[in-house]
């Protein structure tokens, strides 16, 4: 069966295929996104406290065959353009019980314990461990790292110390350092001394850090931080807002790492940082994933909106925060009815678990214009790239008991009519109109793409386009948006649309 036959049954509705066109670069983006081990950690050891999940951490589980192990296997689209990140523990030696007080927690050496094949000096080691994960076919390595130097290498000068990793890291080509928790993970001094360093040192290194918001203005990447999944859309909202009135200072990256939100990320020029993994269902003891409720949007169940949001980084990159954005001033409150083991947080069954945003926030653009003001209405982010491309996202609610997503009429001011636009999620219509014109030929063909997939199908005769404006209706934006989802995943469309 020809290309042609083959999309438009996969559509439900008579489109063509351009065999020639691929609206998504072939080439790995080269925005800071990592897939993230701690949730891994966590499903092999059912989640059984902290130490346990630690002791997970080892050559084994990255590399094994076991249950629950070979993790180097996931999300196998898009492993070029992510850093894999080992999570706590891959420094502390496993024979050591793990303790918040633990002497070793910030050695910042890969452990011969937990990864006894890769042998010689610190450098060579990690090469060694991000050569493996190449061959599988990551970008490199990641680290977590602590936000402290190791009690039981007091004996070294903390500046020497830190020089000393950097130096490391770089000529090991580690790309990733995710500065999380430690006895300075509040220190200013620390934080804005660490990503100096990390500059000079180490010049090749996304250097991440937390806790504090100011510090995005000295950081390559910030992250928004940890976030129950229960209530986690609107919480993410409300903190990368709160991060957008901050301007990078010279020299930083200045990006919000929105962690595993990767729909809110694109919609607000984000970083992603993965969680989520396919291990679907309740853990390998049958009790309930408390990370990843089955209930809610069952994220296990997800995991094509994470290819399409990473792949659109191949389109347009994350930026950094510059002051311009805008945000609305009216407020969408979101609730979760508590049942039991459905967050990694402790509540009583029937607490309403609660998290606002503003209904609108665009970046370098205005508002979009939402045609509902339904109480259920979704939240709405758009933002411009800084290479003309234009995203948009309807986010779902979470009301009572039930993850809610209504399609709406929207409308934006893109920029360019020639520019890449790409749309996240459900609406009635989309309405995009172009501010630059210019040079529009007397015959164009639209071409739009589910950004999973490799070919792009011309939907000129499916949308209206006069030469100002561009509408796509909704069944166009999910018909193509989820042209090649995986059999069962539930992820929400995600498309890209080029006029030619």
């Amino acid at each position: 069966m020809n290309r042609k036959i083959i999309l438009a049954m996969m559509s439900g509705f008579c489109l063509y295929a351009a065999a020639d066109v691929n609206l998504v670069p072939e080439t790995p983006s080269g925005a800071p996104d990592y897939f993230c081990t701690w949730n891994l950690q966590g499903y092999q050891v059912n989640y059984t406290g902290s130490e346990n999940l630690r002791r997970a951490m080892n050559e084994e589980s990255l590399f094994g065959h076991g249950a629950g192990q070979r993790w180097v296997n996931m999300f196998p689209e898009i492993q070029s353009d992510l850093w894999f990140v080992l999570d706590d523990s891959w420094d502390i030696p496993a024979d050591v019980n793990y303790k918040k007080n633990n002497p070793y927690i910030g050695t910042d050496e890969l452990d011969s314990s937990r990864f006894p094949s890769f042998k010689g000096s610190p450098e060579e080691r990690f090469r060694q461990l991000g050569d493996s994960l190449k061959i599988y076919g990551w970008r490199g390595l990641g680290l977590w790292v602590s936000a402290q130097k190791a009690p039981c290498l007091n004996a070294i000068a903390d500046d020497d110390f830190w020089k000393d990793r950097l130096v490391v890291a770089e000529r090991a080509g580690v790309g990733y350092w995710k500065v999380d928790w430690g006895n300075q993970d509040r220190d200013d001094s620390f934080r804005r001394k660490l990503s100096d360093m990390a500059r000079k040192y180490a010049p090749g290194l996304t250097l991440e850090n937390a806790m504090k918001n100011e510090y995005i203005t000295f950081s390559d990447a910030f992250r928004t931080y940890d976030v129950e999944n229960i209530i986690a859309q609107p919480v993410t909202i409300e903190r990368v807002a709160r991060l957008l009135p901050y301007k990078a200072q010279p020299g930083a990256k200045g990006i919000i790492n929105c962690e595993d939100e990767p729909y809110i990320a694109v919609g607000l020029g984000c970083a992603i940082g993965v969680m989520r993994h396919p291990y679907s269902g309740n853990l390998p003891d049958g009790s309930p994933d408390h990370a990843f409720p089955s209930t809610v949007r069952d994220l296990k169940n997800r995991l094509d909106e994470v290819i399409r949001a990473v792949r659109w980084h191949r389109i347009a990159e994350p930026f950094a925060v510059d002051g311009d954005y805008v945000k609305d001033d009216d407020i969408l409150n979101d609730f979760w009815i508590y049942m039991p083991e459905e967050s990694w947080v402790r509540h009583e069954e029937g607490d309403a678990v609660e998290g606002s945003a503003p209904a609108r926030v665009s970046r370098k653009m205005p508002l979009p214009v939402v045609d509902s003001e339904d109480s259920d209405r979704p939240y709405v982010l758009a933002s411009r790239y800084p290479n003309g491309a234009t995203a948009v996202s309807a986010i779902g609610r979470t009301l009572k008991r039930k993850y809610i997503e209504k399609p709406v009429d929207v409308e934006i001011e893109a920029g360019s009519w020639s520019a890449p636009i790409g749309i996240f999620g459900y609406f009635s219509n989309l309405t995009a109109n172009f501010s630059d014109v210019k040079g529009i030929p007397a015959k164009v063909r639209v071409y739009a793409q589910d950004l999973k997939g490799n070919h792009a199908v011309d939907v000129t005769d499916r949308v209206m386009f006069d030469g100002k404006s561009l509408s796509v209706p909704g069944d166009v934006i999910d018909g193509i948006g989820r042209m090649y989802s995986a059999p069962g995943d539930k992820s929400s469309p995600g498309l890209v649309i080029v006029v030619r």
